[in-house]
Protein backbone atom coordinates (compact mmCIF):
# COMPACT_ATOMS: atom_id res chain seq x y z
CA UNK A 1 0.00 0.00 0.00
CA UNK A 2 1.40 3.22 -0.89
CA UNK A 3 0.53 6.39 1.39
CA UNK A 4 0.92 9.82 1.23
CA UNK A 5 1.59 12.02 4.13
CA UNK A 6 0.83 15.50 2.77
CA UNK A 7 1.20 18.73 4.35
CA UNK A 8 3.33 22.07 4.45
CA UNK A 9 6.40 22.60 6.29
CA UNK A 10 6.59 22.60 9.61
CA UNK A 11 3.07 20.22 10.12
CA UNK A 12 4.61 17.36 11.25
CA UNK A 13 4.70 14.92 8.36
CA UNK A 14 8.79 13.66 9.39
CA UNK A 15 8.50 13.45 12.92
CA UNK A 16 5.32 11.00 11.96
CA UNK A 17 7.72 8.88 9.29
CA UNK A 18 10.11 8.76 11.82
CA UNK A 19 7.99 7.48 14.19
CA UNK A 20 6.51 4.43 11.47
CA UNK A 21 10.18 3.65 10.44
CA UNK A 22 11.49 3.37 14.40
CA UNK A 23 7.89 1.05 15.15
CA UNK A 24 6.99 -0.91 11.99
CA UNK A 25 9.96 -1.88 10.88
CA UNK A 26 8.27 -3.72 7.53
CA UNK A 27 7.85 -0.06 6.39
CA UNK A 28 9.35 1.59 3.73
CA UNK A 29 9.59 5.50 4.20
CA UNK A 30 10.66 8.06 1.53
CA UNK A 31 10.02 11.18 0.50
CA UNK A 32 9.47 13.60 -2.06
CA UNK A 33 11.97 15.40 -3.15
CA UNK A 34 15.00 13.42 -1.98
CA UNK A 35 14.03 9.61 -1.78
CA UNK A 36 16.20 8.18 -4.72
CA UNK A 37 20.04 9.84 -5.78
CA UNK A 38 18.93 11.96 -8.34
CA UNK A 39 16.19 12.99 -6.28
CA UNK A 40 19.10 14.28 -3.69
CA UNK A 41 20.57 16.12 -6.16
CA UNK A 42 17.23 18.07 -7.30
CA UNK A 43 16.09 18.97 -3.69
CA UNK A 44 19.41 20.58 -3.39
CA UNK A 45 18.43 22.52 -6.31
CA UNK A 46 15.25 23.27 -5.55
CA UNK A 47 15.56 24.19 -1.54
CA UNK A 48 18.85 24.98 -0.74
CA UNK A 49 21.20 26.62 -3.33
CA UNK A 50 21.47 29.98 -4.22
CA UNK A 51 20.41 29.20 -8.28
CA UNK A 52 17.50 31.52 -8.95
CA UNK A 53 15.19 29.30 -10.87
CA UNK A 54 11.84 29.92 -12.65
CA UNK A 55 8.54 28.29 -11.80
CA UNK A 56 8.20 26.58 -15.03
CA UNK A 57 12.06 24.90 -14.30
CA UNK A 58 10.66 24.29 -10.47
CA UNK A 59 7.96 22.54 -11.37
CA UNK A 60 9.77 20.23 -13.86
CA UNK A 61 12.32 19.72 -11.35
CA UNK A 62 9.69 18.42 -8.97
CA UNK A 63 7.98 16.19 -11.98
CA UNK A 64 11.45 15.07 -12.62
CA UNK A 65 12.22 13.63 -9.04
CA UNK A 66 8.67 11.93 -9.01
CA UNK A 67 8.75 10.23 -11.79
CA UNK A 68 12.07 8.90 -10.79
CA UNK A 69 10.89 8.24 -7.23
CA UNK A 70 8.42 6.59 -8.47
CA UNK A 71 10.07 4.12 -10.63
CA UNK A 72 12.94 3.40 -8.17
CA UNK A 73 11.37 3.60 -4.68
CA UNK A 74 6.88 2.77 -5.66
CA UNK A 75 6.91 0.57 -7.93
CA UNK A 76 9.45 -1.51 -6.80
CA UNK A 77 8.40 -1.88 -3.96
CA UNK A 78 4.75 -2.79 -4.48
CA UNK A 79 4.24 -5.38 -2.13
CA UNK A 80 5.50 -3.42 1.17
CA UNK A 81 3.58 -0.69 3.23
CA UNK A 82 5.44 2.67 1.63
CA UNK A 83 4.76 5.90 3.56
CA UNK A 84 6.36 8.86 1.28
CA UNK A 85 6.61 12.12 2.98
CA UNK A 86 5.29 14.08 0.17
CA UNK A 87 4.12 13.34 -3.08
CA UNK A 88 1.77 14.77 -5.85
CA UNK A 89 -0.85 16.62 -3.51
CA UNK A 90 2.08 18.51 -2.83
CA UNK A 91 3.34 19.17 -6.58
CA UNK A 92 0.02 19.95 -7.97
CA UNK A 93 -0.87 22.66 -4.84
CA UNK A 94 2.42 24.39 -5.10
CA UNK A 95 2.40 24.43 -9.05
CA UNK A 96 -1.30 25.79 -8.79
CA UNK A 97 -0.51 28.68 -6.58
CA UNK A 98 2.61 29.30 -8.84
CA UNK A 99 1.04 29.10 -12.01
CA UNK A 100 -2.18 30.12 -11.47
CA UNK A 101 -3.48 29.92 -15.22
CA UNK A 102 -1.90 26.14 -15.24
CA UNK A 103 -5.78 23.97 -15.15
CA UNK A 104 -5.69 21.47 -12.14
CA UNK A 105 -6.78 19.11 -14.82
CA UNK A 106 -3.33 19.70 -16.87
CA UNK A 107 -1.27 18.95 -13.35
CA UNK A 108 -3.34 15.62 -12.88
CA UNK A 109 -2.39 14.29 -15.88
CA UNK A 110 1.27 14.99 -15.85
CA UNK A 111 1.56 14.02 -12.52
CA UNK A 112 -0.12 11.31 -13.62
CA UNK A 113 2.58 10.16 -16.02
CA UNK A 114 4.77 10.73 -13.28
CA UNK A 115 3.43 8.79 -11.60
CA UNK A 116 2.83 6.01 -14.08
CA UNK A 117 -0.61 6.44 -13.83
CA UNK A 118 -0.48 4.74 -9.91
CA UNK A 119 -2.15 6.72 -7.51
CA UNK A 120 -1.26 6.35 -3.72
CA UNK A 121 -4.42 4.36 -2.11
CA UNK A 122 -4.30 6.73 1.12
CA UNK A 123 -3.46 10.04 1.88
CA UNK A 124 -2.89 11.79 5.14
CA UNK A 125 -3.24 15.42 5.54
CA UNK A 126 -1.68 17.28 8.32
CA UNK A 127 -3.43 20.53 8.55
CA UNK A 128 -1.70 23.67 10.62
CA UNK A 129 -2.40 27.10 11.31
CA UNK A 130 -0.03 30.34 11.36
CA UNK A 131 0.27 30.23 14.99
CA UNK A 132 2.05 26.65 14.72
CA UNK A 133 3.95 27.99 11.43
CA UNK A 134 5.92 30.87 12.95
CA UNK A 135 6.32 29.08 16.39
CA UNK A 136 7.74 25.95 14.22
CA UNK A 137 9.29 28.15 11.62
CA UNK A 138 11.16 30.09 14.20
CA UNK A 139 13.39 27.20 15.37
CA UNK A 140 14.89 26.17 11.87
CA UNK A 141 16.69 27.30 9.14
CA UNK A 142 14.13 28.26 6.61
CA UNK A 143 14.35 26.55 2.46
CA UNK A 144 13.66 28.92 -0.24
CA UNK A 145 9.81 27.74 -0.18
CA UNK A 146 9.24 28.11 3.53
CA UNK A 147 10.90 31.98 2.59
CA UNK A 148 7.83 32.35 1.01
CA UNK A 149 6.10 32.91 3.73
CA UNK A 150 3.09 32.18 6.35
CA UNK A 151 0.31 33.40 3.88
CA UNK A 152 2.34 31.28 1.23
CA UNK A 153 2.59 27.99 3.06
CA UNK A 154 -1.40 28.07 4.26
CA UNK A 155 -2.61 28.85 0.64
CA UNK A 156 -0.73 25.94 -0.27
CA UNK A 157 -2.21 23.54 2.44
CA UNK A 158 -5.96 25.29 1.06
CA UNK A 159 -5.10 24.02 -2.29
CA UNK A 160 -4.19 20.40 -1.13
CA UNK A 161 -7.45 20.02 0.62
CA UNK A 162 -9.09 21.01 -2.36
CA UNK A 163 -7.22 18.47 -4.50
CA UNK A 164 -7.69 15.77 -2.31
CA UNK A 165 -11.13 16.04 -2.41
CA UNK A 166 -11.30 16.52 -6.12
CA UNK A 167 -9.57 13.60 -6.69
CA UNK A 168 -12.02 12.07 -4.36
CA UNK A 169 -9.21 9.33 -2.78
CA UNK A 170 -9.16 7.89 0.49
CA UNK A 171 -8.19 10.62 2.97
CA UNK A 172 -7.82 11.62 6.77
CA UNK A 173 -6.86 14.97 7.87
CA UNK A 174 -4.83 15.38 11.41
CA UNK A 175 -4.65 18.68 13.48
CA UNK A 176 -0.87 19.31 13.67
CA UNK A 177 -1.40 20.85 17.25
CA UNK A 178 -2.29 17.39 18.33
CA UNK A 179 0.32 15.26 20.70
CA UNK A 180 2.62 13.43 18.76
CA UNK A 181 0.92 10.18 20.40
CA UNK A 182 -2.25 11.22 19.24
CA UNK A 183 -1.68 11.94 15.65
CA UNK A 184 0.31 8.38 15.17
CA UNK A 185 -2.86 6.34 16.68
CA UNK A 186 -4.62 7.85 14.72
CA UNK A 187 -3.20 7.72 11.49
CA UNK A 188 -2.34 3.95 12.51
CA UNK A 189 -5.74 3.78 12.97
CA UNK A 190 -6.28 4.83 9.62
CA UNK A 191 -4.01 2.27 7.87
CA UNK A 192 -4.84 -0.23 9.06
CA UNK A 193 -8.98 0.08 8.18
Amino acid sequence: MYILFEGVDTSGKSTQIDLFATRKPNVLTTKEPGGTDLGVRLREILLQSDAKISFNAELLLFLADRAEHYAKVIANNSDKLIISDRGFISGISYAKLNHPKLSLDFLLRINKFALNDSLPEKIVLFETNATLIKQRLGTKTQDKIEQRGIEYLLAVQSMMLETIKILQLPYMCVDAAWSVEKIYKKIEEFIDD
